[in-house]
């Protein structure tokens, strides 16, 4: 279908310019491979004037080296591998794939979304797909592919506009992508990255992928609720008016999916799972003396549970998508299974090569120690500006959510801004999880108002099947109410949570000891 509009809408104005600005950019991987050598002519410039740094409370000088060097050759031909296969975020995300992979392929993902939806009253319809479509953000694509396509057959099945469905799931799916209430993908992936950052100047601080959750967690209830009003004081009473009666009477699909007995049975088998593998590792990580727990490192946040808790996602998703598919005749036999987990690394294949150049960007700033000398100039321009520590964290909200317009993906944004505002923000005494929680913020909220996002073309092909002539600048239009709402709700609850003094996840504070 086309994704195209009139020439009047989609060759001219402030949306379209855009569009074709950061169509310029080259892909990810190539951005971060461009990036790496420019890179390495600056070192070798900034290393010429012999230009060095302090770090504070030190008095010992850290003095920019060159890539171009004889030392600094050695060092890249020594270190590619190694920087690759060591690079935090790489090991993590892959692990955690193979258990939702198996989740997600055996159809389970899909039945819950799709029971999670169904199951709710009209009157909390809007409030219910913009929540199940945060939620599915534990299976990457999947919000994308199912939930809301069948958020726009629920709306219209309702007698409601279907392209409020549709545009309330994509605000869950998309622009509340860094909520959730239970830990996944995107959680692995930057907390990895921000670990790389911090240890610029931190080389043994840790950011654990649970350092945003209780944020997280309150942000998918506030973001579920201002989502639904958007629906339903802007969206659908506008759809309403512009589209009228006639398009209301859009026909759900012939035929719902009801399911079968064995897919019940495999859901109580879930349910069992579930309530099992909680009680156990419960049981083995939060006694004292428990198996789980670290005598060296107290505590259950030192625990073995959740040091490893990337493992222990997979292992969970993993058997509840086994024990789901072998009832319900997805997985007949182990080869269905093996071929479930080898679909899922397949998809990974562009994630892999983005973190290649990813890799050598962030190691070859570290080692360069350009990184330090940002850090601690930005960090002394910062604190001479005098701003709040709470004003900055806002700052770095909207320019995260400006630069997200026009660089589509999350790991490749933080890969770039990570090594700078990390340790800049952490010199300030602003800690890795909130700098890194500020970002997650901007980059969400501008989801789903940039052509640039790889789904957004997606997205208007389903809202096509409802209004035919739709292209880009009129679901752009149609989601600016939400992104808007989103970062200014979304920013305010940072800032109250800032002023609260409340912990970000587990053994997480906004600022620094």
């Amino acid at each position: 279908m086309s994704v195209t509009e009139p020439a009047s809408q989609a060759t001219s104005g402030p949306l379209a310019a855009i569009a074709r600005w950061g169509n310029r950019l080259p892909a990810p991987a190539m951005l971060f491979l461009w990036l790496t050598l420019l890179l390495v002519l600056v070192s070798a410039v900034v290393a010429a004037f012999d230009v060095s740094t302090r770090l504070p409370g030190q008095d010992e000088r850290i003095a920019v080296r060159s890539l171009l060097s004889a030392e600094g050759i050695r060092w890249a031909l020594t270190h590619t591998v190694e920087n690759f296969v060591s690079f935090a975020p790489v090991g993590t995300v892959l692990v955690a794939m193979l258990g939702l992979g198996v989740a997600e392929h055996s159809g389970l993902l899909r039945v819950v979304l799709e029971r999670l939806v169904r199951s709710t009253p009209q009157g909390l319809l809007s409030w219910m797909v913009v929540f199940a479509g945060i939620l599915s953000n534990l299976a990457m694509d999947a919000g994308y592919v199912v939930l809301i396509p069948l958020a726009g057959l629920m709306f219209a099945a309702a007698g409601r506009p279907p392209l409020a469905g549709i545009a309330a799931a994509f605000a869950g799916v998309s622009a509340g992508y860094s909520a959730n209430l239970l830990i996944g993908p995107v959680d692995v992936i930057l907390s990895g990255m921000s670990t790389e950052a911090v240890a610029i100047v931190a080389p043994e601080y840790t950011v654990g992928i649970e350092a945003n959750y209780y944020f997280a967690a309150v942000s998918t209830l506030v973001l579920s609720v201002l989502g639904a009003w958007v629906t339903e004081r802007w969206v659908m009473p506008h759809l309403a008016r512009s589209e009228g009666p006639e398009r209301l009477a859009e026909t759900a699909p012939d035929e719902e999916h009801t399911l079968s007995i064995a897919e019940r049975r495999g859901l109580w088998l879930v349910a069992v799972w579930t309530l099992l593998f909680v009680l156990v590792v419960l049981v083995a990580a939060v006694p004292e003396g428990a198996p789980l727990r670290d005598p060296n490192n107290p505590g259950f946040l030192g625990s073995a549970a959740m040091q490893g808790i990337v493992v222990l996602i997979a292992f969970y998703a993993g058997v509840a998508g086994w024990l789901f598919g072998r009832v319900s005749g997805r997985y007949g036999s182990s080869q269905a299974l093996v071929e479930a987990m080898e679909g899922t690394m397949a998809t990974m294949a562009g994630y892999l090569v983005l973190m290649f150049f990813a890799a050598q960007f962030v190691n070859y700033f570290s080692w360069s120690q350009l990184g330090t000398l940002l850090a601690v100039s930005g960090a002394e321009g910062l604190q001479g500006l005098a701003l709040p520590n709470s004003v900055l964290l806002l700052v770095f909200v909207f320019m995260a959510a400006f630069i997200n317009l026009f660089v589509g993906s999350a790991s490749a944004k933080w890969g770039l801004l990570a090594p700078v505002f990390v340790p800049m923000l952490f010199l300030l005494g602003i800690s890795p999880e909130a700098t890194q929680m500020a970002f997650r913020i901007g980059d969400s909220s501008t989801n789903i108002i940039t052509p640039l996002m790889p789904y957004f073309g997606v997205v208007v092909a389903f809202a096509q099947r409802y209004k035919p002539d739709l292209g880009i600048g009129t679901l752009m239009a149609m989601m600016l109410p939400y992104s808007l709402v989103f970062l200014l709700g979304w920013s305010g609850l940072m800032l109250v949570w800032f002023w609260l003094g409340l912990p970000l996840g587990p053994g997480a504070s906004m600022l620094l000891n």
